[in-house]
């Protein structure tokens, strides 16, 4: 069945994957995006132009503007909204919180108030595995997560999760939160540890960690999507859901599967970072029985497919 769908934060990362996959399965795709400077905008410029997305379709909206927002989702009267745009990143956290408390929870509430007004029927928010804290050793299920954060971004994101829960009583709007475990990729976000370790082994530059016995659940894109897309079908009402591949991988692993790609690497291990969580594990049994999510990508298959697209995109690296 063809759904009209606006993905907010589009142009990024996750957006312009999971773009394509929704045009890909044919239902009708409009973007939201102000195309924030955390990262390049030529970058998220490049991924709407890498999936040939119609510029018809693409709103240039800062979410803060509360009546520009509510205006073009009345316009726009979509079935479903997708909610990933955000400010990303705990370390720019730590420097900037209040651009957290505007683009995070702020953004967040605007596109809610304008979804609930315009019958929006389901709404997706995309939030984040920081939520939980710092809980090593234990695989994290939904109910974990107690507010006790660590880092202004995941104190934001918990926030807005709050806000969701909020507007979808006060709209009887179905609401669905996702719960991301460090995503990556081809086009990974170029902030984040794996995209900049393969960006500097191209260029055989010596990479930084921040401790080396510390484990991420570290989840393909591809995975995402997937998850993303059996929610927004199969998601139940008032539902938060992880979306992870279930497996923790400890950085010294991560560092072996580098070193079969780049024989010469040189890694430098430096103190662990404020507000950077131990380790991540997440629990997707739930994800599993309501939506029928089976992360497929191995972390091994993986990095292949991101090392191979970044060798034949280097200029983007």
């Amino acid at each position: 069945m063809n759904v009209k769908i606006v993905i907010t934060g589009g142009a990024g990362f996750i957006g312009m994957h999971l773009t394509k996959r929704l045009r890909d399965m044919g239902h009708d795709v409009s973007i939201i995006d102000c195309f924030h400077t955390y990262y390049s905008t030529p970058r998220k410029r490049q991924h709407l132009k890498e999936i040939e997305f119609p510029a018809e379709d693409l709103y240039e909206v800062d979410l803060l503007d509360r009546e520009k927002t509510i205006e073009v989702i009345h316009r726009l009267h979509p079935d479903s909204v997708i909610h990933l745009a955000a400010l990303p990143g705990v370390a720019y956290s730590l420097e900037e919180p209040l651009k957290y408390v505007d683009y995070d929870i702020k953004a967040t509430i605007n596109i809610l108030e304008a979804s609930g007004k315009a019958g929006v029927q389901r709404f997706l928010f995309a939030s984040s595995s920081s939520v939980y804290g710092d809980k090593p050793g234990i695989a994290l299920k939904e109910e974990d997560a107690d507010g006790k954060t660590i880092s202004p971004y995941a104190a934001s994101k918990w926030s807005a999760e709050s806000f969701c829960h909020m507007y979808a009583h006060m709209y009887d709007m179905h609401v669905n939160i996702l719960r991301f475990f460090t995503v990556y990729g081809p086009w990974g976000r170029p902030d984040m540890a794996i995209p900049t370790f393969v960006s500097k082994l191209l260029k055989e530059e010596p990479i930084s960690i921040y401790g080396s016995d510390s484990g991420r659940d570290y989840t393909y894109i591809d995975d995402i999507v997937s998850g993303i897309e059996l929610t927004l079908h199969n998601g139940k009402k008032g539902e938060t859901y992880n979306l992870g591949s279930g497996r923790v991988v400890k950085m010294t692993a991560l560092l072996e599967i580098l070193l079969h790609h780049f024989p010469g690497m040189d890694v430098h291990v430096d103190t662990y970072r404020r507000g950077d969580v131990f380790s991540t594990h997440s629990d997707i049994s739930k994800a599993r029985s309501h939506l029928g999510f089976f992360p497929t990508t191995s972390m091994e298959e993986g990095i292949r497919n991101t090392i191979l697209w970044a060798k034949h995109n280097e200029k983007h690296v």
